[in-house]
């Protein structure tokens, strides 16, 4: 990543510090991660591929990684309002935006929330309804424990945080918001009128059942189903094996949706 141009900082957003980066230049495209992620651990395989063509800038949402938590629980709305107030600090206008796992879901607030700074949108594995999710997936929330959190998610907090009990509260906090996540109403997500291109692993954590549903209420989208698992097509950290290649990455399909 050090041969583009790379900057990274710190702003004050609606009571916390939010952290960010940005690398290469060109159109924007905005990068949000999914529940107990970093920037890194989402994106670190895919951000040197993207900048190449465009200006990445990715962020951390509230209590994740580098940035720090407010007096309350997480919200993909407050997220969404999060995003955009710091898109407007950093004078960015319109942009793209590339949501994975949860970072799609608050993707999928911030077009019915401020749909005037979004061109189009890249949902990775969002979840809008609870039965996106199988049974089991909840059932392992109801009793989620940090000792079950993937180490390397654990690892890529240690890397860039030092906030003593930060990673137990984001741990926490995600897991409450999951408890009490309830179905985006139909008619509001058929209210999304911005290009959308939905991305879903064959062998996902959320089904394919629930993003083709998403497809026909979503007028203006695509879908494309990848062979693999939650977020492997991007090399999101936890799926990584010793047979990882670039070349299997789906950054062309994205730049294909992008640049049409």
């Amino acid at each position: 990543m050090e041969k583009f141009t790379f900057s990274n900082g710190y702003s004050e957003i609606n009571g916390i510090e939010m952290y960010y980066e940005i690398y290469g230049k060109g159109k924007p495209i905005v990068l949000l991660h999914g529940g107990g992620s970093t920037i890194q651990s989402n994106f670190e395989k895919i951000i040197p591929l993207l900048a190449k063509n465009r200006k990445v800038i990715a962020i951390e949402l509230q209590a994740h990684g580098r940035t720090s938590d407010r007096n309350s629980d997480l919200s993909f709305e407050q997220d969404a309002d999060d995003v955009a107030s710091l898109l407007s600090t950093l004078e960015i206008h319109r942009t793209d935006i590339l949501g994975f796992s949860n970072g799609g879901t608050t993707t999928i607030q911030i077009a019915i929330r401020h749909p005037h700074i979004v061109d189009k949108i890249i949902l990775a594995s969002a979840l809008a309804k609870r039965n996106g999710m199988p049974d089991w997936f909840w059932k392992y929330m109801d009793n989620a424990s940090l000792e079950n959190m993937p180490i390397q998610l654990q690892q890529a907090y240690h890397n860039v945080s030092s906030k003593p009990n930060g990673l137990q509260v984001m741990h926490d906090k995600d897991v409450k918001r999951m408890l009490e996540f309830k179905d985006i109403p139909e008619d509001i997500i058929n209210s999304i009128e911005v290009p959308t291109l939905l991305v879903i692993g064959d062998k996902d954590v959320i089904s394919i059942e629930h993003t083709l549903e998403l497809h026909k209420l979503i007028t203006n989208s695509k879908l494309a189903i990848i062979p693999g698992g939650h977020g492997e097509y991007i090399g999101e950290i936890t799926t990584i094996t010793s047979s990882f290649k670039e070349s299997e990455l789906i950054v062309p399909l994205l730049e294909k949706f992008l640049n049409n």
